[in-house]
């Protein structure tokens, strides 16, 4: 005697798989996270309106991602490690700007995040307060991007755009200034 497979089984594996393909021909592109799609007085922004970098086929990096370069390594680097390449304390950041949506990452760095329980143990404290890194926090961001994103190699970038008054004024604004 031989025994038979009940049908029912194969049939909904074969259904599943189905709605699965049909549900990713219906899914929604991703959204460019990285390329350039205007410039806004030397700030560079996505089609989503997310800060990005912008680097010339020269080499030459936006003032932004300069400026970010900078900042990381004043007030970051302690922590999570040279170019956001991580450190035995904290986490490397390079990915975080492009994997991490940019609103999260904003929240994160400016109310701090806790998670502790039997896996781990981790604080990011809030920088919400602190103006030398919330005047900044977008040049943080796409310099974080570009490391990321491996367009920007390790190191001191060597060419960059010259700051734009928008930007000046903007800086002096935010530190108090004007």
């Amino acid at each position: 005697m031989t025994r038979t497979r009940p049908a029912l089984p194969i049939i909904l594996a074969v259904l599943t798989l189905a709605a699965g393909a049909a549900g990713a021909q219906d899914a929604p592109a991703a959204t460019d996270n990285i390329a350039a799609a205007r410039n806004e007085n030397g700030r560079y922004y996505t089609a989503d309106d997310v800060p990005t970098f912008n680097i010339a086929k020269d080499g030459t990096i936006d003032w932004m991602t300069y400026s970010g370069f900078r900042r990381y390594h004043s007030e970051c680097h302690v922590c999570h490690g040279p170019e956001g390449e991580g450190s035995s304390y904290a986490p490397a950041l390079k990915k975080s700007a492009i994997e991490m949506d940019y609103y999260d990452f904003v929240d994160v760095v400016t109310n701090g995040r806790k998670k502790v329980n039997a896996a781990e143990n981790s604080v990011m404290p809030a920088f919400g307060e602190n103006v030398n890194v919330m005047c900044y926090l977008d040049d943080i961001y796409t310099y974080l991007k570009a490391r990321g994103a491996d367009a920007l190699p390790r190191g001191r970038p060597a060419k960059k755009e010259a700051k734009s008054d928008a930007i000046k004024d903007a800086e002096k604004a935010c530190l108090g200034h004007e």
